[in-house]
């Protein structure tokens, strides 16, 4: 088994320092059933490559009996692919050989786990059920992917190729970590054998740790999840421990409009300001009050939208689809992609939306699909406009470089409206302790010099003009709830 890791960040040779591997010595690593060996077949500061080679003992395979079962045929004990395939042999062995890398850590260079790398990963005689699951395994974590067949045999042509491939996986920016995590869990989730170790509660754990940053947002994690633990006995509670915290966005609006906004409100506010009705002080008393803040941000996007004259529109992070029913409302608009990390949500869209009902023509307009913003998705392309709306609070902070890649770099539509709270004004919620955030799945919430800063950066990066309006009733102290970036490119 063979896998190897290539970078062209300059200097390449860090990628020793992230491995924790000499580039000029060759590394013996004693490993279950055989020896993994570490070796560097170029180190150059252009270009840098580390292989991983392991050579499995079939033999000790029998002896432990922890090879195939033999129920096949009467040799499979002796005659299998178990020391040639990748499968948990390499996982484990990867884990060993780079386990500080694939924690994140580096003694020497500490900045380096979080550098974003170019990064080429080679993976041989790979067991697959063709490329389509090789790209729906990949692709949503934003890997360009190459395959090349094995023939079953090279001097009989006829009987066709193997089910083994050698994949190259490419990322243009990455961390290290990340791609180990992935072809940790990735590579036995294509290895249809048995894993040479026993399932069991701490494989749960395994799975949770190496995959709980990007699992939960990946368009295949039942299959990957039912694949790594193979039983269903932990299959559905690992799952259900994976979800924790996705509800939907719903759930943070009793906390949005406190019972006192109307005193809050400026005194000689303009209905017309942001071109929708805001609240009125009477109904902030209401218990639609909760709604109509969400509401205006919709309402807001919406019509900012129509004022483009947006054709084609991207509602990323969806949820149950009621800024995608707005937009189906407006008559230039041709087609809306509503994307969202959560099949749960996605469901209820089609719901809501009466998607099984809607005539041919209107059915055309509409795409519901699962997947993340984390992670290149070359179904983003092409866009006039997108909408993030309260979602990026959602993501780990330390991730928005990934987010900014995907929507801003990549999938580049002409203009992206992004809200998000004001933390500025938890203050004035009465409910909310000094520090806490409005709803339990937020990952940070900004104040309006922080939000416009990022904004900035963003626009500047990217060549976009940027415009910034408050979302909600003012206060003179601590601004509006919410807060909006309009990034239009130049």
């Amino acid at each position: 088994m063979l896998l190897t890791i290539t970078t062209t960040h300059y200097p390449a040779t860090d990628l020793g320092y992230l491995l924790h591997k000499n580039p000029a010595r060759l590394q013996t690593i004693d490993v279950a059933y055989g020896q993994a060996y570490v070796f560097y077949p170029e180190a150059t500061p252009e270009r840098c490559t580390a292989a991983l080679l392991l050579d499995i003992d079939p033999i000790g395979l029998v002896r432990t009996h922890r090879g195939p079962a033999g129920e096949g045929f009467a040799l499979e004990q002796y005659v299998n692919d178990r020391p040639y395939v990748a499968s948990s042999f390499l996982s484990a062995a990867l884990a060993k050989a780079f386990n500080t890398a694939l924690n994140g850590t580096c003694k020497d260079r500490p900045e380096l786990p979080d550098t974003l790398l170019p990064l080429e990963a080679t993976v041989a005689a790979l067991p697959a059920a063709g490329p389509e699951q090789l790209r729906r395994l990949f692709e949503p974590l934003g890997y360009a992917i190459e395959t090349e067949a094995h023939p079953l045999d090279p001097t009989e042509p006829a009987w066709g190729d193997s089910r083994y491939v050698t994949l190259r996986l490419r990322h243009p920016a990455l961390r290290l970590g990340e791609l180990l995590s992935h072809l940790y869990v990735l590579v036995p989730v294509l290895d249809r054998g048995d894993k040479h170790y026993w399932i069991s509660q701490e494989e749960v754990e395994k799975l949770l740790r190496r995959g709980g940053e990007w699992l939960p947002r990946h368009p295949e994690r039942e299959f990957i999840t039912r694949r790594y633990l193979r039983f269903a006995e932990y299959v559905n509670p690992t799952l259900e421990r994976l979800l924790v915290g996705e509800e939907p966005e719903a759930g943070e609006e009793p906390a949005e409009v406190p019972a006192d906004a109307a005193q809050h409100a400026p005194a000689a506010a303009d209905p017309a300001e942001n071109a929708v009705d805001p609240p009125s002080p009477v109904a902030a008393n209401l218990p639609t009050a909760k709604r109509n803040l969400h509401d205006l941000r919709l309402d807001r996007v919406a019509a900012e939208i129509r004022r483009l004259g947006a054709k084609r529109v991207l509602d990323l992070g969806c949820g149950e689809g009621k800024l995608t029913r707005r937009l189906l409302s407006i008559p230039q608009v041709e087609h809306v992609l509503a994307l969202d990390v959560s099949w749960r949500e996605l469901q209820r869209a089609q719901e809501r939306l009466h998607v099984a009902e809607m005539s041919p023509r209107q059915r055309e307009r509409l795409t519901l699909a699962q997947g993340s913003l984390l992670y290149h998705d070359p179904r983003l392309a092409g866009y006039d406009a997108a909408a993030v709306v309260e979602v990026i609070e959602h993501l780990d902070e330390s991730r928005l470089a990934a987010f900014e890649q995907v929507v801003f770099a990549r999938a580049r539509p002409g203009a992206v409206f992004v809200t998000t709270p004001n933390a500025d004004y938890n203050q004035r919620y009465e409910t909310l302790a000094a520090g806490q955030f409005r709803h339990q799945d937020h990952r940070f919430e900004w104040t309006r010099a922080e939000f416009a800063a990022w904004a900035a950066g963003v626009a500047g990066r990217h060549g976009y003009r940027l415009r910034l309006e408050p979302l909600g009733p003012e206060d003179a102290d601590v601004g509006a709830p919410s807060q909006l970036a309009v990034f239009e490119a130049e």
